[in-house]
């Protein structure tokens, strides 16, 4: 079948944009608060989106998948400058196969340390799914034949001994043991062979629980980040773990959190630690996105997070639009992020099975206002919802939209506060569940649908069928 050539993306002068990290100070300095770098695949200043399709038609193979590389303008990303990339890319190892799914998990992040960002997706190939590294450049990501050597591995990035460069965590097993499972740490930066200088294996439990995802960000205030591993076998969730990073790397010890499914990590306080924002649906996850959902508030600290001011919200708290129904699955996708440039990090919480009126699935997304400490920290106070159904956002809601599945808070216009980006894998264009997403922007007041956007496959000339396009969305 003939390749794929990528569309290349207009190039620009590069900005030089530096990754901020903070230097760990002694222990009574003032608390860093968590920062996560901008994601810039060309490195021209603006921040960039990929989003993938991993239900995606290539080359008349169904389900092949593929991702849609957006880039970035001072007006937001837009269909003017776009990639789209799959296994029969130039570069891009394998060949596309309807028995795999080439992006069905997508982080990004610099591997190398050459200030352009990198995205690792998953799936996609006959060969163990491992993980393919796309290369940032000037013209933007760019295959070279790099596959890691995990197979089946649930992935995160984030600067695990802060030096500055990304470091790789993966559930990889450091053993033969069945009844053993654990982590492996690659510290960057990378070569373009997918290898690193030093890296670390060990053991996070004994028994038939495994991990089942990473949150990854500072909770300490040292300027270094930590992981949070969410664990569970078969149907059940055990109790998250908390690992500590530091200046020599991650700690082998532990401490018990709490059932969690996933999260994210975000000053919602502005007292200059992050705090651990989870899912959390008990210890039963058989039908994961039948529960009405709820999520966890664990406040940080200079020893992480902490049950001291632990707060659980569900659509049922008082000020959060809704109700706590079945089918919700409230907080299915968590961001923070700060949207009104006040120093407290909001919280997008996705409810891709709200239902509106008559309407099934048709989903939404909360915002949830940061709050000061001496306000009590985050409530629902404050808290407001975001639809299709919402004046000013492009579509209709329908039922089977899936609105809410992604979301994601970051600054897109360079303005200084976090942007919404919210994904619909289940919105029909020509075809059914073709996908669609959204970009609201921040401002002083807060989210604002004032020039509200949408993309889709039929924007980016990428293939729409059965797409459900913004199944995992990596900005």
């Amino acid at each position: 079948m003939p390749r794929r050539t990528l569309i290349t993306a207009i190039a620009v002068a590069a900005l030089a944009t530096p990754l901020a990290v903070a230097a760990a100070g002694p222990a009574s300095a003032a608390p860093v608060p968590p920062r996560t770098p901008v994601t810039d695949f060309n490195h021209d200043g603006y921040p960039d989106l990929a989003v993938t399709a991993p239900s995606g038609t290539v080359d008349g193979v169904e389900k092949a998948g593929y991702v849609s590389v957006v880039y970035g303008t001072a007006s937001g990303p837009g269909p003017a400058r776009h990639q789209i990339i799959d296994r029969s890319t130039p570069g891009v190892p394998g060949e596309p196969a309807g028995t795999y799914a080439f992006g069905y998990q997508s982080i990004p992040g610099d591997l190398d340390g050459d200030s352009y960002t990198d995205l690792l997706v998953a799936g996609g190939d006959d060969n163990g799914n491992k993980a393919t590294v796309l290369w940032g450049s000037k013209d933007g990501l760019t295959g070279q034949n790099t596959l890691l050597p995990y197979q089946y591995s649930e992935f995160a990035l984030g600067d695990f001994n802060g030096d500055g460069k990304r470091d790789l965590v993966v559930n990889a097993e450091p053993s033969d043991d069945p009844d053993v499972s654990g982590m492996t740490i690659q510290y960057g930066p990378f070569t373009r062979d997918g290898k690193t200088r030093t890296q670390d294996s060990f053991t996070t439990s004994d028994g038939p629980t495994g991990i089942r995802s990473f949150i990854t960000g500072d909770l300490t205030g040292d300027g270094v980040d930590d992981i949070v591993t969410t664990h569970g076998f078969e149907e059940m969730q055990h109790e998250a773990r908390f690992w500590k990073g530091s200046r020599s790397g991650v700690s082998h010890t532990s401490k018990a959190l709490g059932t969690a499914y996933s999260g994210t990590v975000g000053d919602v306080d502005g007292d200059g630690y992050g705090d651990l924002i989870t899912r959390d649906i008990g210890s039963v996850t058989e039908v994961i996105d039948s529960h009405p959902g709820s999520i966890t508030i664990q406040y940080g600290g200079s020893t992480g997070p902490t049950d001291a001011r632990k707060k659980v919200i569900t659509q049922d708290t008082a000020g959060v639009p809704g109700a706590s129904e079945e089918n919700d699955a409230f907080g299915a996708s968590l961001s923070a992020g700060d949207v009104n440039g006040d120093g407290r990090a909001e919280v997008a919480v996705g409810v891709p099975g709200e239902s509106l009126d008559a309407a099934t699935g048709t989903g939404a997304v909360v915002l949830l206002k940061g709050a000061s400490k001496a306000a009590g920290g985050m409530t629902g106070k404050g808290a407001v919802a975001y639809n299709q159904s919402t004046a000013g956002v492009p579509g209709v809601s329908e039922t089977g939209d899936d609105f809410g599945r992604r979301v994601s808070l970051t600054d897109l216009n360079k303005d200084g506060k976090a942007d919404l980006t919210a994904t619909a894998p289940g919105e029909d264009g020509t075809y059914t569940d073709s996908g669609a997403l959204w970009n609201l922007y921040g401002s002083a007041s807060g989210l604002t649908t004032t020039g509200a956007g949408t993309l889709s496959p039929v924007k980016l000339g990428a293939p729409e069928k059965d797409a459900k396009w913004g199944h995992t969305l990596a900005g």
